[in-house]
Order: structure tokens, then sequence, then C-alpha cells
């Protein structure tokens, strides 16, 4: 169908109360559907990579983690650049200029791979997440502004299930394709040209699995670039970094913001380290293949719990369904932690279920009210996600002067924050006075 030659886009994600019309555009909904799914996927595809380089380099946890950090930094470093270029370039062109990013980020594992080194393969990972973050940019006010303005917020959930569904999907052939048929030498038993060639040999199966995601990046590229005149009128509201940051004084977005950095930061540091935790012999004692194969557990617990998070949420108060699901989460990593076997796996894995509702609620308790300074807030709260490359570095430096039981007890930190907000956020927001 043909858009509404009169429609104007905004770049406020969240809404700020204004209406504006609505693009009926069913076949470039089906395009946003495709981008949540892929940058949901190669996201959760660093836990099968990090084991995989943790062997071929000999790492220890903490720089293994780094894999994170220079993934999530992106945020920091791109977000707020990132969102003005879309301003300048549009939402089509953007989703393009962050899809060609992505393809560069995957052609920089052959370089990685040939020279076999650790500090190649984090500047992939960094430009890999450069374009996940351009996409993301065009992606999540889009999404609001192909429909009716009223039922904005069900595609915004329906949406984000497809981030799920490629969280769940990418791990478990991620897994196959990368931990499967490892070698039965170790770099450790290796020094010299040896090593070198062992681990070019053994990150073919990384180089290979990210040759295949370029592809098909590449054909989601030249389709976008085709329909890259398709919105009219596009206009966007100017912001600036200061006007952002002054929304910290506010003391419910403030604490939000905290939150959106601990939440992505626990989740990603618990998904980090799956495989090295389910390995251990006193939890699954599994090989580092079947262990990246119940990643997407991980993941799947996430994408049933929006779901059922989304018929939660009409009923019942945001604040203390938060709440509830953070202290979930505190209660299952307490069994894992003091327990062994199967119950000590599957009570981390469950976690996932804990953690579907956190970002979406967190976001939507903290941006309440703010009014046409909410896509301000929208900015500085995809700043935080950044927070996926701090405490995973934390949890690394913690499982290697302890270990990755008692690591744990960094996340459980995090939730009784998140804990916190959500009954601090149960009641309504007060007004908040645009300036």
């Amino acid at each position: 169908m043909a858009i509404n030659p009169g429609a104007t886009a905004s770049t406020n994600p969240a809404g700020t109360g204004d209406s504006h019309q609505g693009i009926n555009a069913p076949d470039l909904q089906l395009f946003v559907f495709a981008l949540f799914f892929i940058f949901g996927g190669i996201t959760s595809l660093n836990d099968v990579i990090i084991p995989k380089l943790k062997e071929l380099f000999d790492l220890n946890f903490f720089r293994a983690s780094l894999v994170q950090v220079w993934f999530f930094v992106a945020y920091a470093v791109v977000g707020i650049p990132g969102a003005r270029l879309v301003k300048r370039i549009g939402y089509m062109r953007g989703a393009v200029a962050g899809l060609a990013t992505m393809i560069v980020g995957c052609l920089l594992f052959i370089p990685a791979s040939k020279t076999a080194t650790f500090g190649v393969f984090l500047l992939a990972y960094f430009v890999l997440a450069t374009g996940v973050v351009l996409v993301q940019i065009v992606a999540n006010p889009l999404i609001s502004l192909l429909g009716k303005p009223e039922t904005a917020s069900s595609r915004l959930t329906f949406a984000q299930a497809f981030n799920s569904l490629g969280t769940t999907i990418f791990p478990y052939f991620g897994a196959i394709l990368i931990l499967g048929g490892l070698a039965t030498v170790t770099a450790k038993q290796l020094s010299g040209p040896a090593l070198d060639a062992y681990r070019t040999q053994e990150s073919q199966a990384i180089v290979h699995g990210y040759l295949g995601i370029a592809a098909a990046l590449a054909v989601v590229a030249a389709v976008v670039w085709l329909f890259r005149n398709r919105l009219k009128g596009e206009q966007h509201e100017a912001s600036s970094l200061a006007q952002g940051l002054a929304l910290l004084k506010r003391t419910r977005f403030g604490f939000g913001a905290l939150c959106i950095f601990l939440y992505v930061g626990a989740e990603v540091a618990i998904g980090s380290f799956l495989v090295s935790y389910l390995v251990q012999s006193n939890v699954l004692g599994l090989t580092p293949e079947a262990g990246g194969k119940l990643i997407p557990f991980y993941w799947g617990g996430a994408l049933i719990g929006r779901f059922i998070g989304s018929a939660v949420l009409r009923v019942v108060n945001p604040g203390k369904v938060l709440a509830f699901n953070a202290v979930g989460a505190i209660m299952l990593i307490l069994v894992s932690i003091n327990t062994t076997g199967t119950t000590s796996g599957y009570a981390l894995l469950a976690v996932g279920l804990m953690n579907s509702i956190m970002f979406p609620t967190i976001f939507t308790l903290a941006c309440e009210k703010l009014g046409r300074r909410a896509a301000d807030g929208s900015g500085i709260i995809n700043v935080a996600i950044a927070g996926g490359a701090v405490i995973p570095a934390i949890y690394g430096a913690l499982a290697d002067h302890t270990s990755l039981r008692l690591a744990l007890a960094l996340p459980i930190a995090c939730y009784v924050v998140i804990a916190a907000f959500g009954l601090y956020a149960r009641k309504p927001a007060t007004d908040f006075a645009d300036a």
C-alpha cells in the first residue's frame, strides 16, 4: 500500500502525547520486524563466540568479557552521534547505513582470523556493534509510526518478540557451527607458528558464520535501498545532549536510566558466561557445543515471558510486576549458587524468563509523563545500554579472583536495585514541566 504523502516522522519512540498521522505501510512493518530479528540475533551470538575465543587465545574471564565491552561500548560512543545522523539522512537511509556498517564489521573477521590477533576481533565487534546501534536507532521509533497511533504499543511489543526470536535461534545454530567439532589439541599446548596456524584454522568457523550473516545483510540492505524514498515529509525534532542529561536530575528518570544500565549489564553478564558455567563438572558437565545449545533456553525464556508479561501488565501495576520479576531473578540465582547439577544449571537459565519484561517496563516507567522531552529521555536510555560493556567486565574480573558462582553476587546486586525501582515507580509519575 502507498504511504500517506502527508505523514510525518518523529524521532520520539516513547511517544510524547502529540498526535501524528500513522503510515499505512505493512510492507515496511515486515522490514522493521526483520531488523529487530537481525540485531537481536547478532547480539546474542556473542554468548557463543566468547567461549571459542577464550580457548583460542587462552583468555581469563576478564579478557574474554572484552568482547561484550567493545560491543556494548558502541552504544555509549555511537548512540547520540548516530541519532543525529539518522535525523539528517532519514530513517530508510539510516537503516542502510547501519546495515552497511554491520557488513563491514562481519568482513573484518577475515583479517582477524588471518592475523590470529584478538585485538582485531575486538575491532570487528565494535564496527559490527556500531551498525547494530544505527539500525536500532531507526527501528525503535519507526515501528511506532507504521500504523495507527493507538496501536503503536502493540506493534512495539510484537516487534520485540522478533528480537527475542533472533536471540533464541542464533545461539543454537551458532553453537553447532562455531563450538562443534573442537580440535583435539588446545591453544595451551601450542606456541609460535603452530599456535598462529591453529588459531587461524579454528577461527574459520567464526569467519564463515559472519560471512553468511554479511550476505543476508547485503540482501536486506539492497531491499531497504529500493524503499529509501518511501517516507515522504519526514521530520525530526531537534535535541541536544545537554537537554537529555538535564533529565537525569528528575529522580524517577535518573533511577530508571540507572536500572537500564544495570539490567542490560546483568542480562549480558549471565549470558556471556553461561557456556562456561554450564560446562563445569559440578553443574551440567557438558561439552562447549552442548552448553551452547542450551543458551536458547535463556533467551527463549525472555521470548515466552514477553507474551505472558504483555497480558499480565494489562491488569497488574507495572512497578509491582517489575519488582516481582527482579526478586524472582534473585531467587533463581541464589538457587543456582547453592545447588549443583541440573538444578543449578537450569535455575540460571530460567533467569531469562524473569528478564523478559524488564527493559520495556523500566523504559516506560522512567519516561512516564516526560511529554515533549521523551525523545531526549529515549536517547539517554539508549546510552545507558552501555551497561552491557561495564557489568560483564566486572563480572569476569570477579570470576577470575573467586569463581563463576560467587561472581553471580554482582547480577544479584543489580536486580536488588531494579526491584527497588519497581517498588518506587509503582506510584504514578508526577507531571513533568517542559522547559
